[in-house]
């Protein structure tokens, strides 16, 4: 699962979250939230992405809600979420890099 998140870039745009090949920018998934700014964050397998004062937690993979949290009482505004999950990303590069540095060896 790690390798199929570091191959995707995902996007909130017009109250929804869309996922993308970073390779080809083909569209793997699309999940329609509420409102019409998205903000998201990948980390581990899932992502979060908040919309009209909302949270949800989408699988990485399909789009599919796991859960949702209306977070009533507290109004319909903008939500920030802080932290990040860049053990993915880095193990991506390493991975990457270390290919790149080996050496090349011919018969």
């Amino acid at each position: 699962m790690y390798l199929m998140q570091a191959s995707l870039l995902v996007i909130g745009i017009a109250g929804t979250v869309i996922a993308l090949d970073r390779s080809t920018g083909q569209e793997v998934w699309r999940t329609k939230l509420k409102g019409d700014f998205v903000n998201v964050s990948l980390q581990s397998s899932d992502v979060y992405a908040t919309g009209s004062g909302e949270i949800y937690c989408l699988d990485s993979t399909t789009g599919q809600i796991r859960w949702h949290n209306e977070l009533k009482g507290l109004g319909r505004g903008l939500i920030t979420i802080a932290g990040s999950d860049n053990q993915v990303v880095l193990r991506e590069r390493k991975t990457r890099d270390e290919a790149q540095s080996a050496p090349i060896v011919t018969a």
